[in-house]
């Protein structure tokens, strides 16, 4: 593959004088536009939402995006190392400059930043966002494409996964969190009866996450997360 051009498009939505971000990251052929239509649901008046379109086309599905190719037939039930695939390195470059760039065009610190990602985009906002210094994470029906990396700062992490995922098992969900809690992540976790989806109550478990995070930072004495 050619490496596409910097910087990564993206959609935003929010207020202007907004003091937090948002960045959310869509799965493998989906695209910026398939969640930004979620971003009204999500109530969150102070925040600017940004979705990122991820850099490669979709080799199937038309106007679709991915952030990594999957091997052929693969089915999240082999070990594959994704690390080693120059696609992955691209996006992994691409997406850590699009989030640095925003802190400095919005105004908005990494630290009152939170990085949501679903599926695929789950599994970048595992590895990206442990690099940065986040106030927190948000992980829907995502995995792990990596071995986990310890966060370079403290923050929650929040994860939903519905039982009954017919495209990431819920043991790889599991996994997952096993290995936050092991690098010191304290992760909230909500298992939905759902498939491999954003529910209305996901909308709802988000709202109130980030909430949370921004009525703790006004109030430091307070653990809301805790």
């Amino acid at each position: 593959m050619t490496a596409p051009a910097l910087p990564l498009q993206t959609l935003t939505y929010g207020p202007d004088t907004a003091d937090w971000c948002l960045v959310a990251l869509h799965g493998w052929g989906a695209n910026a536009a398939d969640l930004v239509g979620l971003a009204p649901y999500l109530r969150l008046s102070h925040m600017a939402m940004v979705f990122p379109d991820a850099p490669w086309p979709h080799p199937q599905a038309p106007g679709g995006r991915m952030w990594y190719g999957f091997p052929a037939g693969y089915d999240f039930r082999r070990p594959h190392d994704f690390a080693a695939q120059a696609d992955l390195q691209t996006s992994q470059a691409q997406l850590k400059t699009c989030i640095l760039e925003l802190a400095n065009t919005t105004g908005i610190p990494l630290e009152r930043t939170i990085l949501a990602g679903f599926s695929q985009g789950g599994a970048m906002a595992l590895d990206v966002g442990a690099q940065l210094p986040l106030a927190g994470q948000i992980i829907l029906s995502g995995y792990l494409h990596r071995a986990a990396l310890a966060p370079v700062s403290p923050r929650p992490v929040l994860m939903v996964h519905g039982s009954g995922d017919p495209v990431v098992p819920v043991a790889l969900a599991h996994q997952a969190k096993a290995a936050l809690t092991s690098l010191g992540q304290p992760v909230t976790w909500h298992e939905l009866a759902m498939g491999h989806e954003i529910s209305p109550q996901a909308l709802g478990l988000i709202s109130g996450f980030c909430e949370d995070l921004r009525q703790a930072s006004q109030n430091p004495l307070g653990n809301p997360l805790g």
